[in-house]
């Protein structure tokens, strides 16, 4: 039985962040999309992501200077939840030079012939870099298990070649950081509809976005299962409310920023004694 709003906002506020415990069920109904804790609007967060900025740009130069971990960030959602835009608006202040995306379609044929992580594990970033996953593995559980796209003893198993999949990274020293962005059906609507009114965004307009939202109770199902099966110590997942562009930003990189720091990164010392160098006219 989803909990009273009353309820939910304390949920929320205890946990701001919205990790799912390992094992927890999880009701995506308790966790309202439009939340945005202590803020009313845009203006408040501009000052608090302003800074988060910064100390994300210094954290990706030790973490490429350290070269001990790298970060894969997963962002999954529903069509128009703002995966773009949480890569554009909270990544866009670092160095590009440290940070790949990997968007995950349709499986090709060669792509297929293979395990179904073959495709995700060859696009983990390397150490000292940032890689984001647009969509990712998890796709094996979601749309392959809503539109029955292989038999249920096969995507079933699954969840559990991922975590494995997860861990096995982490113990190699990649952080993984998983973002669910979560937007309500009305909120879907009104996006998809902008899109279609909007002359300048008329290419973002696909029709497998339209047939999709039809399935979007059984996607909320894939999704809750999703959480609840593959949250763990290692590799927790976040929810995060969506519905505001903005606070989906702030906590995205209020989320990032506070692990990489607990990292606790060092500059390398020099492998050559500086204090003897000058430099020559």
């Amino acid at each position: 039985m989803p909990l009273k709003p009353d309820l939910i906002v304390k949920k929320m506020e205890l946990n701001p962040k919205n990790i799912v415990k390992p094992g927890d069920l999880v009701s995506l109904n308790d966790y309202p999309p439009e939340y945005t804790g202590a803020y009313e609007k845009k203006g408040q967060t501009k000052r608090r992501l302003k800074k988060l900025h910064k100390e994300l740009l210094e954290l990706q130069g030790l973490l490429y200077a350290e070269s001990q971990h790298s970060l894969l960030i997963i962002l999954q959602g529903m069509d128009t939840c703002g995966k773009d835009g949480t890569i554009r608006r909270v990544m866009g202040g670092i160095n590009v030079q440290g940070c790949d995306v990997f968007n995950f379609k349709v499986p090709t044929a060669d792509e297929l012939s293979r395990d179904f992580l073959w495709r995700a594990h060859k696009a983990v970033p390397s150490k000292g870099k940032i890689g984001i996953f647009n969509r990712s593995h998890y796709e094996d559980v979601l749309v392959v298990r809503v539109h029955n796209l292989v038999p249920e003893q096969v995507w079933s198993q699954r969840y559990q070649q991922i975590n494995d999949f997860e861990k096995m990274l982490v113990e190699n020293g990649t952080v993984v950081m998983k973002f669910y962005l979560h937007i309500s059906k009305d909120e879907q609507k009104e996006r998809l509809e902008s899109r279609i009114s909007d002359p300048t965004k008329h290419w973002k307009v696909e029709a497998s976005d339209i047939r999709e939202r039809a399935y979007w109770d059984n996607y909320m199902q894939a999704y809750e299962v999703m959480l609840q099966k593959c949250s763990t110590d290692w590799a927790p997942w976040y929810i995060i409310p969506a519905n505001k562009k903005w606070y989906r930003n702030l906590v995205v990189t209020e989320c990032i920023v506070e692990r990489l720091k607990k990292l606790d990164m060092k500059y390398p010392e020099p492998s050559i004694d500086v204090t003897d160098l000058t430099i020559g006219d």
